[in-house]
C-alpha cells in the first residue's frame, strides 16, 4: 500500500504563516476575530512582537487574504490555454468565474467576511478590500487598454479614466450577490456575472452615442 506523505510539522512554517493560519482557524470557529493579538500569540507560543513584525493588526491579515484571492484568480485564469486569444470581455468573465470558484473553496471565511463588511455601507469599499481593489483596478485598466487597441472598447478621453472605478463597483456587486446567493453551487451568481459583464461592455464599447459623436465631428470639420 502506498504510504501517505507525512504532514509538515508546525515548526516548518514561518511565524507569519502560523499566525495567519491561527487567525483563520479562530475566525472560522468563532465567526469573529480574536479578542487580542496577545491572546492569539500566547496560544501559538510566540512573543507578541512576532505578530507585529508581519502585521499591523488583524485587519491587515484580512486585507492580505483578500488580495491573495484576487491574485490567485488572475493567475489561475491566465494559465488557461485560450487566455491570450480572449478579448477584454472574455478575460474579465474568466477572472470572475475563477474568483468565485476560489471563494467557494474558502466559502466559510469569505461569506463571514463579506457579510460582516459589505452590509455596513452598500456601495462603499470596506477597508478589508482596499488591497484587493488596487490590484483589481490595475488589472481592469490593462484589460481596457488592450480593448481600446483592438477597438473592443471605445476611446473616450473625457470619461475613460473613470472606468476602473466603474468596474470596481461591478466587482462589489458580484461579491455582494455571491454573499447573498442561496442557490445550489451559487448558480445565480454565475448568471449575474454574465449579465453584469455584458452590460458593462455594452456601455464601454462602441455604441449609438459614439456613432452620433463621430457624425457630429464629421459635420463640424466640413
Amino acid at each position: 500500500m502506498k504510504q501517505q506523505p507525512t504532514p509538515a510539522p508546525e515548526a516548518a512554517f514561518s511565524p507569519k504563516e502560523r499566525i495567519k493560519q491561527a487567525y483563520l482557524d479562530y475566525v472560522l470557529r468563532k465567526g469573529k476575530p480574536p479578542i487580542s493579538v496577545f491572546k492569539l500569540t500566547q496560544k501559538l507560543g510566540l512573543p507578541e512582537q512576532e505578530f507585529y513584525a508581519s502585521y499591523a493588526n488583524f485587519d491587515a491579515i484580512d486585507r492580505e487574504i483578500w488580495a491573495d484571492f484576487g491574485r490567485e484568480a488572475r493567475a489561475t485564469a491566465a494559465r488557461e490555454p485560450v487566455w491570450e486569444q480572449y478579448g477584454a470581455r472574455e478575460k474579465l468573465l474568466g477572472y470572475y468565474y475563477t474568483l468565485i470558484e476560489i471563494l467557494k473553496h474558502n466559502r466559510s471565511y469569505a461569506l463571514q467576511s463579506l457579510r460582516r463588511s459589505l452590509s455596513k455601507m452598500p456601495g462603499i469599499t470596506p477597508r478589508v478590500l482596499n488591497d484587493f481593489r488596487q490590484d483589481f483596478e490595475a488589472f481592469v485598466e490593462d484589460l481596457l487598454r488592450e480593448g481600446r487597441r483592438t477597438e473592443e472598447v471605445a476611446s473616450r478621453q473625457l470619461v475613460q479614466h473613470g472606468y476602473p472605478r466603474f468596474f470596481w463597483q461591478q466587482q462589489l456587486f458580484v461579491l455582494g450577490f455571491f454573499a447573498k446567493d442561496d442557490t445550489v453551487n451559487f448558480e445565480r451568481t454565475d448568471a449575474a456575472i454574465e449579465k453584469a459583464v455584458t452590460l458593462s461592455f455594452d456601455l464601454v464599447g462602441r455604441n449609438t452615442l459614439d456613432s452620433a459623436a463621430d457624425f457630429v465631428r464629421f459635420l463640424v470639420r466640413r
